[in-house]
């Protein structure tokens, strides 16, 4: 009979801090592109149009904020992940784009399937 492939569960710690690093990149990204769109998308268009300021006001904070913790947790995900050379720059990049952290988000883990396949 042929030996099974090793899994996750048999390396806990390390697979564990990975998918968990994953996760919190991944939820902080959709928390900060989610908040860049209502900042395009609602916040500004009422500011500019019916003179309402405060949705740039209270929405810009908090976009600001997850901001400055998307790249802080990108960074941390991308030592505790090991990945790739081009993740860490598109991931900056993504962050200043409408959807860019949801179609970043979306390569990275195809990218990171391709790495571990290859592994086992």
């Amino acid at each position: 009979m042929s030996q099974a492939q090793p899994t996750a569960e048999q390396n806990p710690n390390l697979r564990k801090k990975q998918k968990t690093a994953l996760k919190n990149l991944t939820f902080t990204g959709y928390l900060e592109g989610t908040s860049f769109l209502l900042l395009l998308c609602i916040a500004m268009p009422l500011k500019y149009m019916m003179g309402i300021s405060e949705g740039v006001k209270y929405i810009g904070m908090a976009h600001g904020i997850l901001f400055i913790a998307y790249i802080m947790i990108l960074i941390v995900a991308a030592i505790k992940i090991k990945m790739p050379l081009w993740a860490i720059p598109a991931g900056v990049l993504g962050s200043f784009l409408p959807f860019g952290p949801f179609i970043f988000d979306h390569f990275l883990k195809k990218s990171l399937k391709k790495s571990v396949k290859k592994e086992a």
